[in-house]
């Protein structure tokens, strides 16, 4: 990491620093691992569920309901008893609040058993449960803990949460530590970057054991039909066989209820026993998803008293607080296949002085479309949710004048809108 720094004679230094990996402090002798002692469980998606002695830890767990709205939904089958297994768990994990890694409607499930589990997140510049009280989900035991400083959980099993390389003002990743003879880091890739530098990635690294995770969803609603035939993704098993031709690293597909023992795959990766696959029969993939109560609560969002008035426009935007960027935004509410909305909203946000002219200035200015599925569109402004469930979901589309990314604009809206929602009810009161 190369600084400068001011040197006696007021001249100028650079200097090169190269500080410690802070998980090579207070470092441990290694212990021998039993046969059962080290259990890694995958429940669907992200979810692993890790057995370390006589300690549960659970990663992730979106296990019911969709993620980013109505966009993402679960490919796999979670185990049946996946429930009873979070209840189970000694602390739980969540990388970060993208509701694909916090899924409240799973967690809803948990609190209404077990309120009070320890839940661990990194301390990122948007908290990860930024939106708890909002959800109305009851969780008391939430730990938002310091990157880089170990979790003592107790005399064999300790835990880091560090700061994600490619998103550090939200995501995370962790190391878990047992009897340092097993060191594992849980840190997610991209999902759309190319087999080839994944398959670098671990030969560079030189993992023991390889398993691809975080991406098993599918855009299962009929709506997203075009989305699901043409968002092809990376085939883990793909993956693998190209790990296997340029490394020695042991590489793992996994399947919901599959249990990984680690201690017998190390000393044996041909033992039979290493991997305990779900017992024949055993339903892997979704055929069907349970589409109409979180349709529901979107759909309500619709008919809210709010759109009843054209100035929830300039209330939202300003509330949103973003401006003094040369963009014009066309916001377009549509129907299920993207066409105007009948009765919906077309108008345009000038983001130079946060105005909403009735035509395009006629300055130079960059120029974006966007339109939106009105249900998801306005129960993300009704609750003041961040632009992930528009945009990673699959519920917008997008023309560009020019054809450029606009990071300040997007990265405004789906990390740095306000924490509390805009204030509706004095909106409705001015408004009467």
């Amino acid at each position: 990491l190369p600084v400068v720094e001011m040197d006696e004679e007021n001249g100028l230094l650079l200097l090169e620093l190269n500080p410690p990996n802070p998980w090579d402090s207070e470092p441990r002798a290694p212990e021998h691992l039993a046969f059962g002692e080290v259990q890694i469980t995958y429940l669907a998606h992200a979810c692993m569920d890790l057995k370390l002695g006589d300690k549960r830890m659970v990663f992730d767990p979106w296990l019911i309901g969709p993620a980013f709205a109505r966009g993402w939904w679960l490919l796999h089958e979670p185990p049946s008893d996946w429930l009873e297994r979070l209840c189970q768990a000694d602390l739980i994990y969540i990388s970060h609040m993208h509701s694909d890694h916090l899924s409240y409607p799973t967690l809803k499930k948990l609190a209404e058993r077990r309120p009070d589990i320890p839940i661990y997140v990194g301390n990122t510049e948007r908290p990860v449960f930024w939106n708890l009280n909002q959800s109305g989900v009851q969780l008391t035991n939430i730990n938002v803990v310091p990157f880089g400083i170990w979790q003592q959980v107790d005399k064999n099993l300790r835990f880091m949460i560090l700061m994600d390389g490619i998103h550090p003002e939200m995501d995370t990743c962790i190391i878990v530590e047992y009897k340092e003879e097993w060191k594992a880091e849980f840190i997610k890739t991209e999902r759309k970057k190319l087999l080839n530098y994944k398959a670098r990635l671990v030969k560079d690294l030189q993992p023991r054991i390889y398993c691809p995770f975080a991406g098993y969803f599918v855009e299962s609603h009929p709506s997203d039909k075009y989305i699901k035939e043409t968002n092809i993704k990376n085939d883990p098993n793909e993956l693998n066989n190209l790990i296997k031709k340029n490394s020695d690293v042991i590489t793992w597909t996994p399947r919901p209820g599959a249990t990984l023992d680690l201690s017998r795959m190390l000393k044996d990766p041909t033992d039979s026993k290493g991997i305990i696959e779900p017992p024949n029969g055993t339903k892997i993939y979704k055929d069907s998803w349970d589409f109409g109560p979180y349709l529901k609560v979107l759909n309500a969002a619709v008919e809210d008293e709010i759109f009843l008035h054209s100035s929830w426009i300039k209330e939202y935007f300003t509330w949103a607080g973003f401006k003094d960027y040369n963009l014009v935004v066309r916001m377009i509410e549509t129907n299920e296949d993207f066409s105007p909305f009948p009765g919906g909203y077309d108008y345009l946000v000038d983001f130079l002085d946060l105005s909403f002219p009735k035509e395009r200035p006629s300055r130079e200015h960059s120029y974006e479309e966007i339109r939106s599925r009105v249900d998801v569109i306005r129960y993300v402004v009704k609750n003041g949710l961040l632009w992930d469930d528009l945009y990673i979901g699959f519920q917008t589309r997008l023309q560009r004048d020019p054809d450029i990314y606009h990071h300040l604009f997007w990265n405004h809206f789906q990390i740095k809108l306000p924490l509390m929602p805009p204030n509706w009810r004095s909106f409705l009161m001015h408004c009467g």
